[in-house]
C-alpha cells in the first residue's frame, strides 16, 4: 500500500488517511483516524521535527536503541467498523508481531519508511476503486441503460 496522506471528511470534519494499492487495481482505503495521529502522520509526511519527540518518534527511537527494525505494517482487519493492524518487528532474525491501531502503525511506518500491506478481505470490505474507474462505470451503466431503452422503445411511442 503507498500512503496517500492525511484528508478531512467533509461534512463531518473527522480526519481520514488514505492508502492506495500500488499494484492491482489500485484501490483507496480510507481509515477513519483521530486528530493526534492525523497530526502524527501529517509531521511524518512532511518531515517536520518538533523541538522534542512525539509518541511516534519516541516509539521509533526505543527500536533503534533495542535494534529492533519495523519489518512491514499490516492493517489485518476490519471488525464491527474498527481497524485492526499489526506491527510486525524484526531482529536478530526473530520476528515478533504486535497488534496496534492502525493510525499508530501507520505513523510509525511514515517514520522509518517501513512498507503498509492490508489482508485483501479487508480491502474488498472497504477499500473503493480509483475515481476513473467509479466515472467509467457510471457511464457504462448509463450507456447500458440507453440500450434497454433503445430496445423497448416503439416508434409509436413518440406519436402524438
Amino acid at each position: 500500500m503507498e500512503l496517500i496522506g492525511v484528508r478531512v471528511e467533509l461534512p463531518t470534519n473527522a480526519p481520514i488517511v488514505l492508502l492506495r494499492e500500488t499494484d492491482g487495481s489500485h484501490r483507496t482505503l480510507p481509515i477513519f483516524i483521530g486528530g493526534p495521529e492525523a497530526t502524527a502522520i501529517a509531521f511524518a509526511l512532511e518531515g517536520v521535527e518538533t523541538p522534542r519527540p512525539m509518541t511516534h518518534d519516541l516509539m521509533k527511537n526505543v527500536l533503534d536503541e533495542l535494534g529492533w527494525e519495523l519489518a512491514r505494517v499490516l492493517v489485518t482487519e476490519l471488525r464491527e467498523s474498527t481497524f485492526f493492524a499489526e506491527l510486525h518487528l524484526t531482529s536478530n532474525g526473530q520476528t515478533h508481531v504486535v497488534s496496534a491501531r492502525p493510525s499508530d502503525a501507520i505513523a510509525l511506518a511514515a517514520r522509518t519508511g517501513t512498507a503498509i500491506f492490508a489482508d485483501e478481505s479487508v480491502l474488498d470490505e472497504a477499500a473503493y476503486p480509483p475515481e476513473d474507474e467509479v466515472v467509467e462505470e457510471a457511464q457504462d451503466e448509463v450507456v447500458e441503460q440507453f440500450k434497454e431503452f433503445i430496445d423497448s422503445v416503439n416508434p409509436e411511442d413518440f406519436a402524438s
